[in-house]
């Protein structure tokens, strides 16, 4: 008798044992994050570690997941493999493919979140394109490194980890598209390149980052400015294409005829990347006043790293029928006036859309 009871005594301590080691794994259920590559040189293999050369998008998504120590310790991570180029090669095709995959991915109650490494040179450019037609408040990060995955001290691994942090947590759902690079946390419309090398190159000089990641600890001081996501208008689905938009350069006695040829090769709109408040000299104004009068869509930027273009400051937007960039550097700007000119809008009505986004 005393030994049934003890066997009895013995399987319901069992049984307790088991069900909370159930009620345990359940509280630490992981989220689910899909791993979006591009290439880039976060994916980039060179001769040397000690070199400068390399050739980016050699290292395929899965092998960079492995390399990551603990990173499945954060979340149920798959990748897959979108494109796979240097950055400098990104272009429309691969952001709409990118954008009808994440909407696909993140309408689904099984995915949590999303991670795509980029390269750095137009990273800021995806990722702004990204914050106007995701259509999800679920995170999404991109993360690259300055370093290729042969480097000394290469910093892929880290950011790698850390974006996947961020695309796990609960804090980062609501905040728009995110930029995870050397520990910190930046918004989409604020993120700028600001070095050609340095590993600290990615910094939001006008509002500062949102938050920092230190080894997959997260945490959020500010919120980025502008709408977005599931706030934003702006939808590609169905869009094979965008509107072309191009970048006139200003400098001192630029030629007015560069604006003239964009036109005339079929720009429905152009950004000018103008010298100081957006400013350009007296022969690419008229040009200009010429092509706005034509139809043509033509915004007020600034070669300027940092400041707002100002409406109806030195150029006279009325006269000239031009549009201020306000914060937007010009090839952010460009991202927007893309997507704008999909829908038949009035100068004043693009003139709104630059100030709320």
């Amino acid at each position: 008798m005393k030994n049934s009871v003890k066997i009895i005594q013995s399987t319901s301590v069992m049984m307790l044992l088991i069900l909370s080691l159930l009620a345990y794994g359940q509280t630490q259920k992981l989220p689910n994050v899909v791993i979006l590559a591009t290439g880039g040189t976060i994916a980039g293999a060179g001769a040397s570690s000690t070199g400068s050369a390399y050739t980016s998008g050699q290292v395929k998504i899965e092998a960079m997941i492995d390399a990551v120590p603990n990173i499945r310790n954060l979340a149920n991570l798959r990748g897959e493999q979108i494109a796979n180029v240097g950055s400098q090669d990104m272009s429309v095709k691969v952001w709409l493919d990118l954008t009808n995959r994440i909407n696909e991915l993140l309408k689904g109650p099984d995915v949590d979140g999303i991670v795509i490494t980029h390269g750095t040179d137009t990273q800021e450019e995806t990722a702004y394109f990204l914050n106007l037609v995701v259509k999800s408040d679920k995170p999404v990060v991109l993360t690259g490194s300055m370093r290729p995955s042969t480097a000394l001290s290469a910093e892929g691994p880290l950011n790698l980890y850390n974006a996947v942090a961020v695309a796990a947590s609960p804090k980062a759902k609501g905040q728009g598209v995110l930029v995870v690079m050397n520990d910190e946390i930046h918004g989409a419309h604020n993120v700028k390149k600001m070095m050609t090398t340095p590993v600290q190159t990615f910094q939001s000089p006008e509002e500062g980052p949102v938050g920092s990641v230190i080894f997959g600890g997260v945490e959020f001081f500010n919120n980025q400015n502008g709408l977005n996501t599931v706030n934003s208008e702006f939808s590609v689905e169905g869009v094979k294409t965008l509107p072309r938009v191009d970048i006139f350069y200003g400098c001192a006695d630029a030629s007015a005829d560069l604006i003239d040829y964009m036109v005339k090769a079929g720009a429905k709109g152009i950004v000018i990347a103008g010298v100081g408040d957006g400013n350009m000299n007296a022969p690419v104004l008229e040009a200009v006043k010429k092509a706005t009068a034509s139809g043509v869509k033509v915004v007020r930027a600034s070669r300027v790293p940092v400041g707002v273009v100002l409406i109806q400051g030195e150029v006279d937007d009325e006269e000239y029928g031009t549009i201020s960039s306000d914060q937007l550097n010009p090839q952010k700007a460009r991202v927007l006036l893309m997507l704008a000119l999909l829908k038949d809008r009035s100068r004043e009505d693009m003139q709104k859309l630059f100030i709320e986004y």
